[in-house]
C-alpha cells in the first residue's frame, strides 16, 4: 500500500501536466493557407454582401417572368348614405338611409407592350449573370488578398526570429565588449558602441513583432476571426519552391486571363445588360394590348320586392250586358305591400360580368420615350468603355506580373550572393575581433550588413513565391502552399 501512494501522485500530476499542455495546444488554432481560404470565403462579410446583391437580382428576374401572368384583385365596398342620394341598386334618387355593399373581382394580362416583358426578362438575366461574374470578383480578390497576407506573416516570423538571432549575437558581443574594457583592451567608445548595437537589436525586433501582429491582425479580419483568437500559422517548406517557374509568356498568360479573369466577366455582362436596355426603352414607342375581364354584384337595403296581388273576396262591377241590366263583373285583387329584397338573392339577381381588350397607343408622352431610349445608348455606350478598360487593366496586370516574377528571381539570387558574401565577411571580421585585430566599429558594421542581407533574403525568397503564386491567380489555377 505504501508503494502505490507515490505511483498514484506521479500519476496524478503527470494527467494533470499533459491535460495543460493538451489544452494549450487546442486554445491555439492551427491555420494553413487552404483553412485561411476557406474561412475568408465562408465568413467575410464582403462576400456576403455580395451574395445579397445577387440574391436581390435573382428576386428580380422572377419577377419580370412573372409580369407575364394576368393578375387577379378584388374590391369589397360597404358603405352608409344620407340624404338626398342615389340607390346603387335602382340609379334611382332616394332620401332615405342607405346601407350598400358592392363587390367586383377583375382581371388583366397584358397582350403586346413593344416587347418590354420578354426584354426585361433577357436583361435582367444579364444583370444576373453580372451579379454572381461581381461574386466570383470579390471572392478572388479575396483570395489573392489572403494568399499576400499570409506570405506576409510568415516572412515576418522569419524576420522576429532573425531579428532574435541579432539580439543574441548582440548580447555575446556587449558581454565580450565589458570585459575586454574591464580588462583594459578596448576603450568607453567600444563598450559604447555595443551597447548601442544592442539597443538596435532590440529595436528591430520590436519593430519585427509588431510588423507580424498588424499583418496577423489584417489576416483575421479577412477571415472575420476575432482578434483576441489565439493561432498558430503553418509554415510550408519553402524550399521546394526554389524551382518554381519565373519564366511567363505575357501572350499566353493574358489570353488564359482574359477568359477566367471576374474583373473582365463583371465589365462585360454589364456591357449586354446596358445594350439590352435600349431595346426595353424601345418599347415604349410601341402601343400596348391589355386583355380583361371582370365579374360584379351589388346590394341595397333601401331596394324592396314589388307587392304581391291576392283575391279579396269582393267583385267588381266592370259595366252591363248591352241592350240589357245584367252586370259584368270580375273578382276584385289586392296587392301586398313591398317585401324586403334579401342579401343573398339580390346579390345573384344583380350579378354582371364583363370583358373587353384595352389599345394604348402614345401619341405624345412629352418625349419621354425618346429621353429613355438616348439614356439607355449612353449608358451602353460608357459599359463599353468600361469593359474596354477592364482588358486594358488586365493586360497591364499582367504584363506588370510576369516582369515581376523575373524580376523577383533576379533579386533573390543577388541578395543570396550578398548575404553569402556578408556572412563570410563576418565571420572573418568576427575572428579577428576576437583577438583585438578589428575595432568595434568595423565588427558592427559588419554585423549591420549581415544583418540587412538576411532581411533582404528572406524578403527576396517569399517574393518569389508570392509573384509566381500572382501568376497562378490569374491563370485560373487554385492557389496552394
Amino acid at each position: 500500500m505504501k508503494l502505490n501512494l507515490p505511483i498514484t501522485k506521479v500519476t496524478i500530476a503527470c494527467f494533470i501536466l499533459l491535460s495543460t499542455v493538451n489544452f494549450t495546444v487546442k486554445a491555439q488554432e492551427v491555420i494553413t493557407l487552404q483553412k485561411a481560404i476557406d474561412l475568408t470565403l465562408e465568413r467575410n462579410l464582403t462576400i456576403k454582401q455580395a451574395q445579397f446583391s445577387e440574391a436581390l437580382s435573382e428576386e428580380t428576374l422572377k419577377q419580370s417572368k412573372y409580369n407575364l401572368l394576368p393578375n387577379l384583385t378584388a374590391g369589397p365596398q360597404g358603405s352608409f348614405n344620407f340624404g338626398r342620394n342615389i340607390d346603387p341598386s335602382t340609379n334611382q334618387f332616394t332620401n332615405q338611409r342607405i346601407f350598400a355593399i358592392s363587390g367586383n373581382l377583375s382581371t388583366q394580362v397584358t397582350l403586346f407592350q413593344g416587347g418590354q416583358l420578354r426584354n426585361q426578362i433577357i436583361e435582367n438575366k444579364l444583370l444576373l449573370s453580372a451579379d454572381r461574374s461581381n461574386t466570383a470578383k470579390v471572392k478572388n480578390d479575396l483570395i489573392l488578398n489572403v494568399v499576400t497576407q499570409y506570405l506576409q506573416i510568415l516572412t515576418n516570423q522569419d524576420l522576429v526570429t532573425a531579428a532574435k538571432q541579432q539580439i543574441d549575437i548582440a548580447k555575446i558581443t556587449l558581454d565580450r565588449a565589458q570585459k575586454n574594457f574591464d580588462a583594459g583592451n578596448q576603450t568607453q567608445a567600444d563598450l559604447s558602441q555595443a551597447k548601442a548595437s544592442q539597443s538596435t537589436a532590440d529595436l528591430n525586433y520590436t519593430t519585427a513583432e509588431n510588423q507580424l501582429e498588424l499583418s496577423i491582425l489584417t489576416l483575421k479580419q479577412y477571415m472575420e476571426m476575432p482578434p483576441a483568437t489565439k493561432v498558430v500559422f503553418e509554415k510550408p517548406d519553402i524550399s521546394k519552391f526554389k524551382n518554381i517557374a519565373t519564366v511567363f509568356d505575357p501572350e499566353e498568360v493574358l489570353k488564359t486571363a482574359m477568359a477566367v479573369n471576374p474583373d473582365v466577366s463583371l465589365a462585360e455582362a454589364r456591357q449586354k445588360a446596358a445594350e439590352q436596355d435600349i431595346k426595353v426603352a424601345r418599347g415604349n414607342y410601341y402601343p400596348s394590348v391589355v386583355l380583361f375581364g371582370q365579374l360584379g354584384t351589388n346590394y341595397s337595403d333601401a331596394r324592396r320586392l314589388p307587392g304581391q296581388p291576392y283575391l279579396t273576396g269582393r267583385t267588381d262591377t266592370l259595366g252591363y250586358v248591352q241592350n240589357s241590366t245584367t252586370p259584368v263583373v270580375a273578382p276584385n285583387f289586392g296587392v301586398t305591400p313591398p317585401l324586403k329584397y334579401p342579401l343573398g338573392r339580390q346579390l345573384s339577381d344583380n350579378f354582371n360580368q364583363s370583358v373587353g381588350i384595352t389599345l394604348q397607343i402614345p401619341i405624345f408622352n412629352r418625349f419621354t420615350a425618346r429621353t429613355a431610349v438616348r439614356k439607355a445608348k449612353i449608358t451602353n455606350e460608357n459599359a463599353i468603355v468600361t469593359a474596354q478598360l477592364a482588358r486594358n487593366n488586365l493586360s497591364k496586370i499582367i504584363y506588370q506580373a510576369v516582369w515581376d516574377v523575373q524580376a523577383s528571381q533576379k533579386k533573390y539570387q543577388s541578395t543570396l550572393q550578398t548575404y553569402n558574401a556578408n556572412k563570410d565577411a563576418f565571420n572573418v571580421i568576427q575572428q579577428r575581433y576576437n583577438v583585438g585585430l578589428v575595432n568595434s566599429l568595423d565588427y558592427n558594421t559588419s554585423l549591420t550588413n549581415l544583418n540587412k542581407s538576411q532581411f533582404d533574403l528572406i524578403q527576396a525568397e517569399y517574393e518569389v513565391v508570392f509573384r509566381n503564386k500572382v501568376i497562378d491567380y490569374y491563370l485560373g489555377n487554385p492557389i496552394t502552399l
